[in-house]
């Protein structure tokens, strides 16, 4: 078992509330969010910054987001939509939708296109 270091990602995300929101953040990009340590099988962050890749599937408002975090490892089953980014193959994981604050964002990497993401949405609502 994974040991977690929860005390690391609090004193985190205390400096992530204090930041400013200076983001506009637009559905089909791709970023990376510190999204921290979770419990059990929901999907943790890595590094310092606790960060994983997500795209954000809609935005209620400058501060507010829902996202799909986004995996390297290939997952060839119903949980997981296959998208290729600029660079790289990724898995979008389909089951682990979350609304966020804009505050946890720390970078934007891509833009998926229209296409590939229309195909992505239409394949999560049916997961709903």
């Amino acid at each position: 078992m994974m040991i977690k270091d929860f005390d690391a990602w609090n004193k985190n995300k205390k400096e992530l509330e204090d930041t400013p929101i200076k983001k506009y953040v637009h559905p089909k990009e791709i970023w990376w969010c510190s999204l921290g340590i979770n419990l059990g099988a929901e999907i943790d962050g890595k590094n310092e910054n606790f960060e994983r890749p997500i795209i954000v599937m809609r935005v209620y408002n400058k501060e507010t987001m829902v996202i799909l975090p986004i995996t390297t490892k290939p997952k060839d089953d119903q949980f997981h939509h296959k998208i290729r980014t600029a660079d790289k193959t990724v898995w979008v994981k389909l089951t682990q939708m979350r609304v966020i604050s804009s505050k946890r964002l720390l970078r934007k990497v891509d833009v998926l296109d229209e296409a590939s993401f229309e195909i992505l949405r239409n394949i999560w609502k049916q997961l709903l």
